[in-house]
């Protein structure tokens, strides 16, 4: 073949390339025009999905912690139920909604006891499991049971399928656990 017939095909596939890219451009654009926020964008921030859950409730819910203080010597937490944070003025939340997490500080000696339902989170701290049957506490993350005696994992999910089951601080352990906890407990 000539160099000027290569020349001649090279710039007429160049062309050919150049005019199917320009037509396939033009139809992608209709995809990026809207302008974000608006309602031809369906994209939101969690905070705007926050404000719409607010309104549909009828107002703000308080978003204090229900025990804040490091002392929770014979405390009882509920988790979240119903309880706006001493407001009347709210109305209760919906069963269905998610419960709040409360941080709480078990010391050497106290068992945390999970009402049926509860999830922990061991954040810090050397755990084990408080248990009066033969079957224990679920570890979600691994996915096994963990049993009386056994130590519980710091970062794992932790589920109380029962009452009467917790955790407490490993014995001869001088340090306090840091425990995430979601649902009812007794802290003895």
């Amino acid at each position: 073949m000539k160099p000027y017939m290569k020349v001649s095909l090279a710039a007429l596939a160049i062309g050919v390339g150049v005019w199917v890219g320009s037509v396939y451009s033009n139809t992608a654009i209709g995809a990026g025009t809207s302008q974000p926020g608006t309602a031809d964008d369906p994209v939101v921030t969690k905070s705007y999905v926050d404000q719409q859950i607010q309104k549909a409730l009828g107002g703000g819910v308080s978003t204090g912690s229900g025990n804040s203080s490091g002392n929770n010597s014979g405390s009882t937490g509920t988790g979240n139920s119903g309880s706006t944070g001493g407001d009347t003025s709210l109305p209760p939340l919906v069963s269905g909604a998610s419960e709040a997490v409360e941080i709480v500080t078990v010391k050497p000696g106290q068992q945390l006891i999970g009402k049926s339902g509860a999830e922990f989170i061991v954040r810090s701290g050397k755990a084990v499991i408080v248990s009066e049957g033969t079957n224990g506490v679920a570890d979600l993350t691994d996915g096994i049971d963990l049993t009386n005696g056994q130590a519980a994992p710091t970062n794992h999910l932790l589920s109380f399928p029962r009452d009467g089951r917790g955790i407490t601080v490993l014995e001869g352990n001088k340090y306090s656990l840091t425990v995430m906890v979601r649902g009812g407990y007794t802290l003895k």
